[in-house]
């Protein structure tokens, strides 16, 4: 019993662990490109270099590290043909997501979306770059919960960490009128789901995702050379 309650202990504390070192990559304090040294991080979350190196492997496999033997480990950019493909997933779950919470009526996350809606309009007009990609994290992960499908959260979450869309967001934000046009997206999605149209729903946020992924894809998004193969 012992056994099974260290084992159970360790698992917990590596899952930690790996949660930390992913969300220290996706929030871009590493650019893509840069090494993540093992001794670093290991000091970093005071562990040894064995975990460190379990997590990297995860993390590799998740399409966000790359390990070069005997070199080291990377931060990994999607190439272009994977932001295109991945962007087309996630216009499908997020349709899907705006169509469920749309069935569902008045819903807690609704409150959560209006009041978003509003912060964001205030963004718009202080030109807060910064404040309005944080608040595009939240709309867009309200309508995700809001669509109670439990399987879908899992699946979204998954492509979101392949997508690097924290770091992606960053950058759109940062062309000329797309905050602006990008609130006005989010509120056509937002009427729809209060009107209880789930066809509308969907419509609005597979168009919204699909601007957002034509803002993403523009040349001068900062891709680097490697990515665009």
């Amino acid at each position: 019993m012992q056994d099974a309650l260290g084992l159970s202990a360790t698992n917990g504390e590596q899952a930690g662990l790996l949660d930390r070192i992913r969300q220290l990559v996706l929030s871009g304090e590493f650019p893509p490109g840069a090494l993540l040294p093992e001794a670093y991080l290991a000091q970093a979350f005071d562990v040894s270099r064995t975990p460190v190196r379990e997590a990297l492997k995860q993390l590799q496999h998740e399409g966000l590290v790359e390990i070069r033997p005997k070199v080291g480990t990377f931060v990994r950019e999607p190439t272009r043909r994977e932001i295109v493909e991945l962007f087309q997933l996630k216009e499908s779950l997020e349709g899907l997501a705006a169509s469920l919470m749309a069935r569902r009526g008045e819903v807690p996350e609704l409150a959560v979306l209006r009041r978003n809606l509003s912060d964001s309009e205030e963004a718009v007009l202080a030109g807060d770059a910064d404040g309005y990609a944080r608040l595009v994290h939240e709309f867009h992960w309200a309508i995700v919960h809001g669509s109670d499908n439990h399987k879908l959260v899992e699946h979204y979450e998954r492509l979101m960490n392949q997508l690097a869309y924290q770091r992606l967001v960053l950058r759109t934000v940062e062309h000329p009128g797309r905050i602006a046009a990008s609130t006005q997206e989010h509120r056509s999605v937002l009427e729809m789901i209060e009107h209880k149209d789930p066809f509308g729903a969907e419509s609005a946020m597979r168009n919204h995702v699909y601007a957002s992924s034509r803002e993403a894809l523009m040349p001068d998004s900062s891709l680097s050379s490697a990515a665009r193969n």
